[in-house]
């Protein structure tokens, strides 16, 4: 059987044009990380809109995408808090709302403003086309330490599945953000960490489904899908981009690899009474 024409590829356009490629229903999970309007330099003026502009464009680009999910379909968009209660009653007039995660980026306790609190996360909403929504639990659990394990050895704990699989993560991912010094650094100002969207895609997206990002960037759902064994399609307007989005996916840490889920929450220390 032939491969549709547009997977695993990366189209230097607009994913308002680039879009109609797509045919509808065929989109097993879409990861979106579209320009904040924070004025952040992109290579062109994306990320340049004043407030009514941005929601209006967001809105024609959504409309756009939503109908290329299958019927179990999930569409997960990262957002700041600025404009993210807007985004949410848009989306949750077309999907279902399942959650909002906050992405803590584990930003250092330095600097920021002196007349507001310092923003250290981004907000991420989780929505879906149907209750038949697809979502592997197991695949994304977080393992018990040892320390807890042994803890609950007792005959009443023996054989219990959630001690020995782990635990379903909470809706608050602590993870560090891509540092200058990372390995898998790229030359993108808003790039996302590798663990934000494997564990997205391992819950998300079966064996051997498509992805789609509409906004590549530094191209970290190309690598993720191909790492998971997912296959992926995706538009990004700088070419600039593209060319480092193609370097990474033929890195050694985007090959595949097998599934193997660590703490991303942080392990708090146990407190022994005095």
């Amino acid at each position: 059987m032939t491969q549709p024409h547009y997977l695993n590829r990366i189209f230097n356009e607009d994913a308002l044009l680039g879009l109609n490629r797509i045919p509808d229903g065929s989109i097993d999970l879409i990861i979106a990380d579209p320009p904040y309007s924070l004025g952040k330099d992109y290579g062109n003026q994306s990320d340049k809109l004043d407030a009514a502009a941005y929601l209006k464009w967001m809105e024609r680009w959504i409309d756009a995408a939503i109908p290329k999910l299958k019927p179990t379909g999930s569409f997960y968009i990262f957002l700041t808090w600025r404009y993210s209660p807007e985004i949410f009653v848009m989306m949750k007039q077309r999907l279902q709302m399942i959650n909002e995660i906050i992405w803590d980026r584990r930003v250092p306790s330095m600097g920021g403003s002196v007349r507001s609190f310092t923003s250290v996360h981004d907000t991420i909403g989780l929505f879906v086309k149907s209750k038949g929504y697809y979502f592997n639990l197991d695949a994304v659990r977080i393992p018990y330490d040892a320390q807890t394990k042994k803890a609950r050895s007792r005959s009443i704990f023996v054989g219990a599945k959630w001690l020995e699989v782990g635990y379903n993560p909470k809706d608050l991912w602590s993870v560090t953000r891509v540092h200058k010094c990372d390995p898998e650094r790229a030359d993108h100002p808003t790039q996302k960490p590798l663990e934000i969207i494997d564990r997205m895609i391992y819950a998300s997206c079966p064996p051997g489904g498509v992805v789609l990002d509409p906004f590549m960037g530094s191209g970290t759902t190309a690598v993720s899908a191909q790492r998971c064994q997912r296959n992926y399609v995706g538009f990004e307007l700088n070419p600039d981009y593209c060319t480092i989005i193609q370097e990474r996916l033929a890195a050694p840490y985007a090959q595949p690899v097998e599934n193997n889920n660590q703490p991303t929450e942080p392990v708090r220390a146990k407190v022994s009474r005095l």
